[in-house]
């Protein structure tokens, strides 16, 4: 006879039993919590998942918990496992790199783009202000002088802030300000990796101090603790120290933020990016080594002597055949033809190597890690070995993707460096903008920036140039979009480019301006006119 699940009625869960009533008179807490379990299951309603009664969900032991209290226990094993597969793991790097490379590149470049109608200035002007704020981010971005530490550009910082980011789950930059010979800007930017963020001495999160982020009422960061060394340094001990950053300062100027992308609401640390799949990420490069190795092994001739006892090689006899008088000494050679005693004989062992279902299984487990990085197969693993349109579709949902991933980088660390910059150029009056700090609205007309990248790529160029062109020929794009979005370069400079190119060829000779052709003679009528 078949017992059918027990269930509560909403009566009976508000009731509880005896366990209930005696638990709620030691710990009114716990009672508290089994009371609104129970509740809970009464009305779970038609949605399965809710019934732990089922034989599916039962020992699920899923549980509510806000974004800091599901994120921080295990946020330094997640940093430890993520970078551990970026370092040996080839699909985890090759992960990260793929997303380096085409959300920053070559790095993204400032494009300057002010509202002329709301600053009352004509075109012309707009663009001969663009133009002289483009030069002089330019002398403040190329220059090493940006970088705290003297090492890297800013185009460099991107690669490396997203990287860190991706790695570690978040990434603080601060922007102290140095004053150095020969440059013309204060301005630094600094970047910390997120490690070094903690709670001072290692204590405990409390309300207000969550991982090194102390927190204002409505949730926003009010200051950083910034440890001297980082948690795994070699020097790292009792001695080290923490330093309080403040967000802001009493003007408003930012000194610090975190680079990170939530995925909860109230989540102060981000994990990293490959915490959703750093099980199966580990299993395959485990399964991967084992594979290898048994490859290795099988492409080794591997043999065993079998023989009768009393008559191997360690127990030949007095006078035996031994390697002194060119008898076989138990080692394998090329070419070696040997001779065995009485009793023995050889076997051979065959792993079965490489396997077969090697590849389809690896293949499997990849699609679906894609599936949650959001980076299609063909590009996580380099193989677009499918048709033209399955092709281009995985590079066109990828590059959705890297697009999304290079906004949250303009937004995070390319724009707000630039508004920092162009205040202090204005401050500086090495840059022109009336109103600039007087009218809010001004200052958003003067920040306006465009921050291109690399471009996609194409598989087939001639199919490509010609959907642009076609695009450009019923006015639903421009020059300037398609030639942004075929390598990330503005239509203006190759339009010069090609001016120059264009003369100095026809200096050279190289280009002749054909002749108009002739007219033919009009006919006359017999007055002399003409028609």
């Amino acid at each position: 006879m078949s017992r059918r699940p027990q269930t509560f009625g909403l009566a009976q869960a508000t009731q509880g039993n005896w366990l209930d009533r005696a638990i709620s008179s030691v710990s009114p807490q716990w009672g508290a919590k089994r009371m609104h379990a129970r509740m809970s299951m009464s009305v779970a309603g038609s949605y399965h998942g809710a019934d732990r009664s089922r034989r599916a969900m039962a020992g699920w032991g899923a549980r509510v918990l806000d974004a800091d209290a599901a994120t921080m226990p295990g946020l330094d094993a997640l940093r430890a496992a993520s970078s551990s597969l970026i370092q040996n793991s080839p699909i985890a790097s090759g992960a990260i790199a793929t997303n380096v490379l085409n959300v920053v590149g070559t790095g993204l470049a400032l494009n300057s783009r002010i509202h002329a109608a709301v600053l009352g200035m004509t075109d012309d002007a707009a663009k001969a202000w663009q133009d002289t704020t483009e030069r002089e981010f330019k002398l403040f971005a190329e220059s090493r002088d940006i970088d705290a530490g003297r090492k890297l550009n800013f185009y460099r910082l991107q690669s490396l802030a997203f990287r860190s980011t991706l790695e570690v789950g978040d990434t603080l930059v601060l922007t102290p300000s140095i004053a150095r010979p020969g440059r013309p800007y204060r301005l630094c930017v600094q970047l910390v990796e997120g490690h070094r963020v903690c709670n001072p001495a290692n204590q405990r999160d409390r309300a207000g101090l969550v991982g090194g982020v102390e927190i204002g009422a409505y949730g926003e960061a009010i200051a950083y603790q910034v440890a001297a060394r980082h948690p795994g340094s070699r020097f790292y001990g009792a001695a080290n120290t923490w330093a309080r950053v403040p967000a802001t300062s009493a003007n408003g100027r930012r000194n610090a933020w975190l680079m990170g992308d939530p995925k909860r609401i109230g989540q102060t640390r981000t994990p990293p990016w490959l915490s959703e799949v750093i099980e199966p990420l580990k299993q395959l490069e485990r399964y991967t080594e084992a594979e290898l190795m048994a490859a290795v092994i099988s492409g080794m001739f591997t043999v065993f002597i079998k023989s009768e006892p009393g008559t191997g090689p360690d127990d030949m006899l007095p006078g035996a055949a031994s390697a002194d008088d060119g008898g076989w000494n138990g080692q394998l050679g090329n070419g070696t033809a040997v001779g065995l005693a009485e009793g023995e004989s050889i076997e051979t062992a065959n792993p079965g190597r490489p396997n077969s279902q090697f590849d389809p299984f690896v293949q499997s487990i990849i699609h679906q890690i894609g599936a949650v990085l959001q980076i299609p197969h063909e590009v996580l693993i380099k193989k677009y070995q499918s048709s033209y349109s399955a092709s281009k579709a995985a590079m066109l949902d990828a590059w959705r993707f890297f697009r999304e991933r290079r906004a949250w980088l303009v937004g995070e660390f390319c724009q707000p460096i630039f508004e920092m910059w162009l205040d202090e150029a204005v401050a500086s009056g090495r840059i022109s903008a009336p109103g600039y700090f007087s009218d809010p609205v001004r200052r958003m007309a003067y920040r306006g920036a465009e921050w291109v990248g690399d471009g996609m790529g194409t598989i087939d160029p001639l199919k490509d140039v010609n959907a642009a062109k076609g695009r450009i020929d019923i006015g639903i794009s421009t020059v300037a979009a398609e030639s942004l979005l075929h390598d990330g370069q503005s239509w203006e400079d190759k339009h010069r480019q090609r001016v120059r190119e264009h003369a100095a060829r026809k200096e050279a000779g190289l280009i002749v301006e054909k002749e108009p052709a002739p007219t033919a003679p009009q006919p006359v009528d017999e007055a002399g006119n003409g028609d």
